[in-house]
């Protein structure tokens, strides 16, 4: 089986080291790739500049609070897309507020997570995701 390939939109540092350590101790093989603002992710997405040779991924998991493009702009753009709109999309957040919530889910995210903060939690979160979207669900093949 080859690798699942995993699109992390994310500019906290700590987070990002902490995302790849949870994926590197799961159950199944990854290929992460890492963009650090909302402008970056959709550049990466439509395979534009320095990402012109990039695949679609299997999976992007996106933050709200980013540079650039904030997460609810970089979600919107994906889902209004007719090439992008069945990428699976995780928010994976900080804020718990209902606003966020209510928005990701009025711009068709997939599932919306709070990041937990203790280091455990936080691989916990995502060793959840991992089952979920790796074991549970039916990805959608890329051809």
């Amino acid at each position: 089986m080859k690798p699942i390939r995993v699109l992390l939109v994310e500019d906290n540092e700590g987070d990002i080291v902490l995302t790849r350590d949870a994926f590197e101790h799961g159950r199944f093989e990854y290929s992460i790739d890492v963009v650090r603002n909302g402008m970056e992710a959709m550049e990466y997405l439509n395979s534009v500049g320095a990402h012109g040779d990039t695949k679609l991924p299997d999976l992007v998991i996106l933050d709200i609070n980013l540079p650039k493009m904030n997460g609810q702009e970089v979600l919107h753009a994906i889902k209004h897309n007719d090439r992008l709109r069945q990428l699976p999309v995780v928010m994976f957040t900080t804020s718990s507020t209902d606003l966020d919530i209510i928005e990701s889910y009025q711009n068709f995210a997939n599932c919306y997570v709070t990041k937990p903060f203790g280091t455990h939690d936080f691989e916990e979160a995502i060793h959840s995701i991992e089952d979920f979207w790796m074991s549970l669900v039916q990805l959608p093949n890329k051809g």
